[in-house]
């Protein structure tokens, strides 16, 4: 399993189309093989601050999410939405270690 955090700061008048496109990308990407889950985590004290959980099943799922449609329609739209730019950090799943996703 990999599992990337990607942390997100969007303007606050965008927070409300940032949401909604990003639901759209989600509930695409768990409909692909290689994805196990996908969480969309807001955060409480600062609304404009958010959290994509993406857990891969393979090191080869990643870019093959990047080249779907939905996740280059994602891309395309959110990006002037952001207050800086989106990071990312990659994990390796440590426990459970039969997660069965």
């Amino acid at each position: 399993m990999l599992v990337v955090h990607v942390f997100v700061h969007v303007h606050a008048d965008q927070v409300e189309p940032f949401i909604a496109a990003t639901l759209d990308n989600a509930r695409a990407s768990v409909q692909e093989p290689g994805i196990a889950r996908f969480d969309v985590i807001q955060q409480v004290d600062d609304p404009t601050r958010f959290v994509l959980i993406e857990v891969y099943r393979t090191e080869e799922a990643p870019a093959q999410h990047k080249e779907t449609a939905h996740y280059r329609r994602w891309r395309d739209t959110v990006a002037p939405m952001m207050a800086s730019p989106r990071q990312s950090v990659k994990y390796t799943n440590r426990f459970p270690d039969d997660a069965g996703w």
